[in-house]
């Protein structure tokens, strides 16, 4: 038994000259590189319309790819009893607060214990629908509310919502260093060109705007709240360390931990041990995809960022703000 999966993507700019095999790997991550050559010498990937079989062939940017493939049953993803924690559920849709470590497709490292293998579990029909009904991600580490559809219709709708720009997300988050107001960052996003697994910042990139403004000021860091009217892999984490602003706890993006002048033992010990992101999806509002209805939940932060903002906010009581 095998299922059919249908890929297509356009090759961005910054792997000019690479080679397809190399290409496609970052393209689809999810991937092996052997599973990829073994399309690729099948006749299953198209470049802008057409078969193309050889994996050495340099690409040049900007070209279509379609892959219509076949994966083998044991490829199939499984059932598994994990708990979620449900806000909301009716028969079209589930809205879920993700905790902190759990992913939400399996990749490459992560082929069980996700979020996608939970949904199985929890309504065996979503199955039928593509990617579980999936159809936003939340990183690993980053927790809050994230939407699913239950059905093909609902999947379809939410889809346009989400391409339309009609669904509303809102994050907390606490960045390094002292900002003293909001703003709009409109910057494109793209696969950094020597890091695989890291995005950033390039103008060969894909469109990218977050707006956010100041919660709450700290001695050296600041609370905020954040929407975005696009959805990119780790745009908020690429688009605050793109203004020198990173995020608290990022292990990719933050660098090496800054905390205040004369910080106290327990706030250096919680800058310590906040091993993630200190990025919460907080609000969530969008047009029920067959209702019509407009909804909106809202999830308290977790308790690491609860305690985290509470020892900024001791520090700064303690020795008032750098700046004004």
């Amino acid at each position: 038994m095998t299922k059919q999966l249908k890929l297509s993507e356009i090759v961005p700019d910054h792997l000019f000259g690479k080679r397809l095999d190399q290409v496609l790997a970052e393209m689809f991550p999810d991937y092996s590189r052997s599973r990829i050559k073994e399309w690729i010498l099948a006749d299953a990937v198209k470049i802008s319309g057409e078969v193309h079989n050889k994996p050495r062939e340099k690409m040049l940017g900007g070209e279509q790819i379609d892959i219509l493939a076949e994966l083998p049953e044991d490829e199939r993803f499984e059932a598994e009893a994990i708990d979620l924690n449900i806000v909301y559920e009716d028969e079209h849709i589930l809205v879920i607060n993700k905790p902190a470590g759990l992913v939400v497709h399996p990749g490459a490292g992560n082929s069980d214990g996700t979020l996608l293998n939970a949904l199985l579990h929890h309504c065996p029909g979503i199955g039928e629908v593509p990617r579980a009904g999936i159809i936003q991600r939340l990183d690993k580490d980053t927790t809050g509310l994230m939407v699913v559809a239950k059905t093909i219709p609902a999947q379809t709708h939410l889809v346009e919502a989400m391409q339309a720009r009609e669904i509303t997300r809102e994050y907390e988050a606490v960045c390094h260093g002292a900002m003293t107001g909001g703003g709009t960052i409109d910057e494109p996003i793209g696969r950094h060109p020597t890091k695989r697994t890291h995005m950033a910042v390039s103008q060969s990139g894909k469109p990218a705007t977050t707006h956010f403004r100041v919660m709450e000021k700290y001695r050296a860091h600041t609370r905020l709240r954040l929407r975005l009217e696009t959805g990119r892999t780790h745009q908020i984490r690429v688009h605050m360390t793109f203004v020198n602003h990173p995020l608290v706890g990022d292990p990719v993006y933050a660098g090496r931990p800054r905390p205040p002048r004369k910080a106290d033992e327990h706030l250096l010990t919680v800058l310590r041990n906040f091993k993630r992101q200190a990025l919460h999806a907080a609000m969530l509002r969008l047009a029920h995809p067959i209702t019509c209805e407009i909804l909106e939940w809202h999830a308290p932060i977790p308790d690491d960022m609860v305690q985290l903002n509470a020892a900024l906010r001791a520090d700064t009581e303690e020795h008032g703000l750098d700046y004004v």
